[in-house]
């Protein structure tokens, strides 16, 4: 990469078809037909349900995750909403003689420092714990499918009803949305819990008989009838579709009628046998949007029967990650732009999967005695901490913003390695994104490249005056805030508007560094950085 290399990124007029040589990106000030509207909870937290307990707290909630999700909820006005389900999910029973939980856990190893349990045995106080979340803060929960128990799964279902009736988590605000039957039913007949050929049409006659019970919870609950409905799908690929469930007839089904989201998951690979991935290679911005295609025809199934689709569990590399990858700077990059790319493709949310100790965490929400690289003693242990994937989280909600009626827009910028995203508030330019891709490693020798973004005045000829005004156009400058980032490899150390979240209570250290950016002149965008760019000033 040159690294003067010019990108007109600002030309503020409507869409004219692009000069390859020049370099020009068009940002309309008024919302394109295109635009895809953007939800203020486009990006929230799956946990896997065995260590449920760690994030929460269990007799006082644990400070450390409360703090780090209040910083993202302040963002957008709207607490980060949280799922709680995953393989665990599968391998959970309740008991009544169980107060909260007791688990079953393998032995760590090198490939695995921090195992899924086993087997997971819960009580009522289990889903009690929902009350230390954030107020205002809503939940899915998932229910064991695998088993094939429909007892189990009721009882499951009249606990965690039982506690989001209790006055505790009322009188916390905490709310649950939806119930999940099921993890990743596709992979079932891979892992030994259901025959091997065992088919989609097998999978949904399954599904009704397990969730009929489920839904029958829930409308009998007077406090939950009505404002409690199901998760469907939650699928890990294509080994099972939701067009083909929709086809089967599974909508039709009584469990079926409360269906009021699909979800399916995504991870770009898999380290559950190991494996070298290249950070470079992960950071590429054409695999990024190839990651997501996959699901098009999906998510045009899903939406024309006006249902949101949604990742309801995804990150980086599956089986928590890939270290010297999914624990990186990088990675935060590779978060702002899938999700913001995903946004753009009409995935209304995504749930990036946690745990603890795992590799891909936003948040390691608990001391850690073991490397979450190779599983080696830590002598000290390492406190609760953020990774650098939080600061995606900062990014994406800053520009999201707390309005409401927001849509996104993919810009075209004409670097392989460069991705730019405008966001409208009722359908007026508010805010722009620039990521740059370019990995700059800490094994990397020469001059940092950067990308010159230029900037060209131009208003639509529609554009009203009162719409210009609305603009910071005519004031020649706009507020910009940067992730600056050391090294794509680093896995600590970097800043969001010149400010540090890596504390031990998760608040932002040292002041707020705000750029003034002419759009005469414009800027630098170095590799292995994004911008953000504030024009309602």
């Amino acid at each position: 990469m040159l690294c003067a290399l010019a990108v007109f990124a600002f030309v503020l007029f409507a869409r004219l078809a692009p000069c390859v040589f020049a370099q020009n990106t068009t940002i309309p000030i008024l919302a394109p037909g295109d635009a895809k509207a953007l939800s203020q909870n486009l990006l929230g937290f799956s946990i896997e349900q065995d260590r449920w307990p760690d994030w929460s707290g269990t007799h006082s909630r644990n400070e450390f995750t409360h703090n780090a999700l209040v910083n993202l909820g302040q963002l957008t006005g709207k607490p980060t909403k949280i799922r709680v389900g995953a393989n665990s999910e599968d391998r959970t029973v309740w008991s009544p003689t169980v107060t909260i939980n007791e688990d079953v856990f393998p032995p760590p190893s090198t490939l695995t420092p921090y195992p899924e349990a086993t087997q997971v045995t819960v009580g009522d106080g289990y889903y009690a714990l929902s009350r230390f979340l954030p107020t205002g803060t809503h939940m899915t929960w998932g229910i064991n499918l695998a088993l094939d128990n429909a007892t189990n799964a009721q009882n499951m279902a009249n606990s965690i009803l039982k506690a989001f009736s209790s006055a505790t988590v009322r009188q916390a605000g905490v709310f649950l949305d939806l119930l999940e039957i099921g993890n990743e039913a596709d992979l079932y007949a891979n892992n030994g819990l259901r025959p091997s050929g065992w088919t989609v049409a097998e999978y949904v006659a399954d599904w009704i008989n397990i969730s009929t019970p489920v839904a029958q919870a829930i409308t009998s609950q007077p406090l939950t009838a009505g404002s409690v409905h199901i998760q469907a799908a939650s699928f890990a690929g294509q080994g099972f579709t939701p067009r083909e469930i929709f086809s089967l007839g599974i909508l039709g089904s009584t469990p079926g009628n409360l269906v009021s989201v699909i979800s399916q998951h995504r991870y770009s690979a898999a380290f559950c046998n190991g494996g070298d991935f290249p950070l470079i290679s992960f950071m590429n911005k054409a695999s990024v949007r190839g990651n997501l295609t996959v699901f098009r025809d999906d998510i045009e199934a899903t939406v024309a029967l006006g249902l949101p689709y949604i990742l309801g569990e995804t990150g980086s590399i599956a089986c928590h990650g890939a270290p010297g990858v999914s624990n990186t700077a990088g990675a935060a990059l590779w978060v702002i732009d899938y999700t913001l790319q995903a946004a753009t493709q009409e995935i209304s949310e995504l749930y990036f999967h946690e745990g603890v100790g795992f590799k891909y965490n936003f948040i390691q929400p608990i001391t850690l005695n073991r490397s979450t690289t190779d599983g080696s003693p830590l002598n000290p242990p390492e406190p609760a901490h953020i990774q650098p994937s939080y600061y995606a989280g900062l990014f994406i909600n800053t520009l999201i913003g707390p309005s409401r009626g927001t849509e996104i827009y993919e810009l075209t910028v004409w670097d392989d390695n460069v991705s730019g995203y405008a966001v409208y508030e009722h359908g007026k330019l508010a805010r722009a994104a620039f990521i740059n891709l370019d990995a700059w490693l800490v094994s990397s020798t020469g001059t940092r490249p950067s990308v010159h973004i230029d900037t060209e005045l131009f208003l639509s000829q529609n554009a009203s005056s009162a719409v210009a005004g609305s603009t910071t156009v005519g004031r020649g400058t706009v507020n910009a805030r940067r992730i600056v980032i050391d090294h794509a490899d680093d896995v600590s150390n970097v800043t969001w508007a010149g400010q540090s979240f890596e504390t031990s209570d998760v608040q932002p250290k040292g002041p707020v560094v705000v750029e003034k950016v002419s759009l005469a002149k414009g800027f630098e965008l170095r590799s292995t950085e994004a911008i953000l760019l504030d024009f309602a000033l």
